[in-house]
């Protein structure tokens, strides 16, 4: 049987909240369309229309409700603009481990959003949900996406060759982890 997630709010360092997805944060994902790279690695329309991104909202309800993981939006507090995404995946939970993704709009970038929303839901994975393995998955020339994870608390552990299809190639990813017993 499967079980419905609940996604909660979370607090994400002083300038940022976690939340569930809405209907109103079609022009996060429109931003996010238009970018040149969100597209390529998620489940972000490459081409948006009003009906795509109301399917991509309705995919990240369907990911909580189906069991499949948490899907927040990573919100700015000073005025409550949605700036990103980070997500918590159970695929493996059984195994005791579970994956995470991110990703921010450029007119968001270099605000550290995603930073403090990955430290967020890792702690909160690893603290509230007891999950005692986390990782995550990194293209080697994604460097601001690597010192991400590393600010975090993230440990490289290597490179996995041609690991995951990105858009129409296999490309090589590097996979970070974090333990339950690492400083976050």
């Amino acid at each position: 049987m499967v079980t419905a997630l609940d996604v909660p709010r979370l607090v994400a360092g002083d300038d940022f909240l976690l939340r569930a997805w809405e209907l109103g944060d079609l022009p996060l994902v429109q931003e996010a369309s238009d970018d040149d790279l969100i597209p390529l690695i998620t489940t972000v329309p490459s081409a948006y229309t009003q009906e795509a991104g109301e399917a991509f909202v309705r995919r990240q309800w369907k990911k909580a409700s189906s069991g499949g993981g948490y899907p927040f939006v990573i919100e700015r507090v000073e005025d409550g603009r949605p700036v990103g995404n980070v997500g918590l995946w159970l695929k493996d939970v059984n195994e005791g481990r579970a994956s995470l993704g991110y990703w921010v709009v450029a007119s968001a970038r270099g605000q550290r959003a995603g930073a403090a929303a990955l430290r967020a839901v890792a702690a909160w994975a690893l603290g509230d949900l007891q999950i005692p393995r986390l990782q995550l998955y990194v293209e080697p020339w994604n460097v601001a996406s690597q010192r991400t994870a590393e600010r975090v608390g993230f440990q490289r552990e290597g490179l996995l060759r041609s690991w995951q299809r990105v858009g129409t190639e296999r490309r090589d990813m590097i996979m970070y982890s974090m333990l339950s017993g690492d400083p976050t």
